[in-house]
C-alpha cells in the first residue's frame, strides 16, 4: 500500500516545483523555459522516468507487474490536471470542468472494479496476460517486461489522454458538439459500469458453484452480454472516442491516433481472451455457440447462427 501511494510523487513534486518556479519569474530559466513551450514533451520524460524505469524496478524486486495495472486508473487523472495547470495552458472554463469531471468518474468507477476484482487488496495477483508471458520468456522476462509491460503502456496512455491535452489548448466557446462528447463519454462510462458489474456478479455466482461442489456456467450471456461479446471494452471504447470528439471540436482532430492505436489493441485482446475461452473444455462449446450468434463488440440483437439456416434450407 505504501509503495503504491509513494511512487507518483517524484512527479507531482517536480511538476509543483516547476510551477512554483516559472510563478517568481515573469522569464523563467533554462530549461524550464523550453519545457513550458512543450508540455507532451515533458509529459513523455516523467512519465519514461517515474513509470517506465521505477515501476519497473519495483516490478523486478517484487516479482510481479500489478502496479501499472493500479495506475492505468490514476495517470489519466495526474494528466489531465497536469494539461490544466500546466503554465501554457488555456481553455475554456466549462469544457475543462466537463473533462476534468468525467475523467475523474472514469477513474473512480474503473478504481472501483479494480479493487472489486481483487476483493480490496492491493498488488494480489498481475495481469493473465503478463503472467503468461513470464512463463514464455523465463529467461528475458527480467528486461523484457521494460519493453512489454511499461514502455508500451507509456504510448497507449499518452496516447489516448491527447484530447486532455488539446482541450487545454483553446478558448473556443462551449458549443453542441461538447454535449455530444459529454454523452458519448458518460454513455461509455455507464456501459461499461454496468458490464462489469454483470461480469462481476457471474464470477462470483461461479465461484460459489465451486466451493459447493456445483457445475459451474460455462459463459455469461445476460443483460448487456446477451447482445455484445465484450461490452466493457465497448463502454471503454465510447469513453475514449469522447473525449476525442472534445479534441476534435477545438481543431485538434489528430489526437484521435491514441484512440485508434488503443482500439486496435483492444482488438488484439479480444482475440486473445476469446482464444482463452475455447480452450477451456467445460465452457468451449457454449462459448462458440454464443459466439455465433452474437456481436463482438457493439451491442445488437441475436443472429441465427449460419449452421442452423443452412439446416433449414
Amino acid at each position: 500500500m505504501a509503495i503504491a501511494f509513494f511512487v507518483p510523487i517524484p512527479s507531482i513534486v517536480f511538476h509543483l516545483t516547476s510551477l512554483h518556479c516559472h510563478s517568481l519569474s515573469t522569464d523563467p530559466p533554462h530549461p524550464w523555459k523550453w519545457l513550458a513551450q512543450h508540455p507532451i514533451f515533458l509529459a513523455n520524460i516523467l512519465f519514461f522516468i517515474n513509470v517506465d524505469l521505477i515501476f519497473w524496478l519495483i516490478g523486478l524486486l517484487q516479482a510481479n507487474t500489478w502496479l501499472i495495472d493500479l495506475y492505468w486508473t490514476v495517470i489519466p487523472v495526474l494528466l489531465v490536471h497536469y494539461y490544466k495547470t500546466h503554465p501554457n495552458g488555456e481553455y475554456a472554463l466549462w469544457r475543462s470542468r466537463a473533462v476534468v469531471f468525467l475523467t475523474w468518474v472514469w477513474s473512480i468507477r474503473l478504481t472501483h472494479n479494480y479493487f472489486r476484482r481483487e476483493r480490496w487488496e492491493w498488488g494480489k495477483r498481475e495481469d493473465w496476460r503478463y503472467n503468461d508471458l513470464r512463463k514464455k520468456f523465463p529467461r528475458s522476462w527480467w528486461w523484457l517486461q521494460l519493453f512489454a509491460v511499461y514502455v508500451s503502456q507509456h504510448a497507449f496512455l499518452i496516447g489516448i489522454c491527447l484530447p486532455m491535452y488539446a482541450v487545454h489548448t483553446s478558448k473556443k466557446p462551449w458549443n453542441g458538439w461538447d454535449s455530444v462528447a459529454t454523452i458519448i463519454c458518460m454513455s461509455g462510462i455507464i456501459v461499461a459500469y454496468f458490464a462489469d458489474t454483470q461480469l462481476y456478479n457471474f464470477v462470483q455466482k461461479n465461484n460459489l458453484l465451486k466451493d459447493l461442489s456445483m457445475p459451474g456456467i460455462p459463459n455469461l450471456d445476460k443483460g448487456l452480454w446477451r447482445y455484445s461479446r465484450h461490452p466493457n471494452y465497448f463502454g471503454e471504447l465510447l469513453w475514449w472516442w469522447g473525449l476525442v470528439v472534445f479534441a476534435w471540436n477545438v481543431g485538434h482532430g489528430w489526437t484521435f491516433i491514441g484512440s485508434l492505436l488503443n482500439t486496435f489493441c483492444l482488438a488484439y485482446v479480444t482475440v486473445l481472451v476469446e482464444q482463452r475461452m475455447v480452450s477451456q473444455e467445460y465452457r468451449a462449446k457454449a462459448f462458440r455457440e454464443y459466439k455465433a450468434t452474437t456481436s463482438v463488440w457493439i451491442p445488437w440483437f441475436k443472429c441465427t447462427p449460419t449452421r442452423a439456416k443452412d439446416k433449414n434450407t
